[in-house]
């Protein structure tokens, strides 16, 4: 799809982690609007594959957002093709999923790398390009960086994090002109949360991937997990100034997940149950 009279139209946008899932989709969405896209991730495979896909030529970098000498050598690279960084979106992430009892020392830095350092690293890199352009950041955080799930202590703590990041960063460089904002996706159809899907059959009675995304959405008030080209359209907008006055925010984005007040759930259910429905929300 093409955007007509895009506001971001010619920027130079560098998402990290945009080889797979959310970050795919953010740079197919900023390219589709005529950005100069640089995706960032570890992996040459995924990152030339979404680059075939989204066409324009983005600039790939086979990098690790969170080595500092990886993160000069792209910014190296961004300046020497493009001469500016308007926006840099802040996707990547990773494992962390035990809990506290269960992380081993390597497992938490592990964690704390793969989802907060990544995001420090590079916004430490590319300061200056973004103070001299008065640029935009987006952190994609997650829910579980407002709520916490059964053990995910170093993923938990980790996106948590990066709100306390962005805030922070936005309170320091908003008089340079630089806006900084995150979003906390909820469940998003991915490669991963579908590998997390499949898991969930394996140890429960549900028959399909499908039955295991209806479960774990059932009691949202939308009812469905997010799409990637859904959380991109949020990312998007943070990154551009239709969000002009926007600093410091912290964007949801996950289908009513968090405006459900939990211990009400018992009654829902007891309700629809009386009316012979199988959804709370029905």
């Amino acid at each position: 799809m093409a955007y007509a009279g895009s506001h971001v139209d010619g920027h130079v946008v560098v998402v990290t982690g945009g080889g797979t899932g959310i970050g795919a989709g953010i740079a197919a969405r900023y390219a589709a609007e005529g950005a100069h896209v640089v995706i960032l991730g570890r992996r040459p495979g995924p990152l030339e594959a979404v680059a075939a896909e989204i066409g324009a030529h983005p600039l790939v970098a086979d990098a690790d957002a969170g080595d500092p000498a990886a993160v000069e050598a792209a910014l190296a690279a961004v300046l020497e093709r493009y001469g500016r960084v308007d926006t840099l979106v802040c996707n990547a992430g990773g494992p962390g999923f035990t809990s506290v009892g269960e992380t081993s020392d390597a497992g938490w830095a592990e964690a704390l790398h793969s989802n907060l350092t990544t995001s420090f690293a590079i916004v430490r890199g590319f300061l200056p390009a973004l103070i001299e352009s008065a640029g935009r950041i987006v952190i994609v955080s997650s829910l579980s960086g407002l709520f916490a799930g059964p053990s995910m202590a170093g993923y938990v703590t980790a996106k948590h994090a990066l709100i306390g990041l962005t805030k922070s960063l936005a309170r320091d460089y908003g008089r340079h002109g630089m806006r900084v904002n995150a979003v906390c996706p909820g469940w998003v159809r991915t490669q991963m949360a579908d590998e997390e899907m499949d898991e969930l059959v394996q140890n429960t009675g549900l028959q399909t991937r499908q039955a295991a995304y209806d479960a774990v959405t059932a009691d949202l008030p939308l009812r469905r997990p997010a799409a990637a080209a859904e959380i991109a359209a949020a990312v998007r907008f943070l990154g551009s100034d239709e969000s002009s006055y926007m600093t410091g925010a912290t964007l949801v984005v996950d289908g009513g997940a968090h405006i459900v007040d939990l211990p009400t759930l018992a009654f829902d259910k007891a309700r629809a149950g009386q009316k012979g429905v199988t959804s709370a929300w029905n």
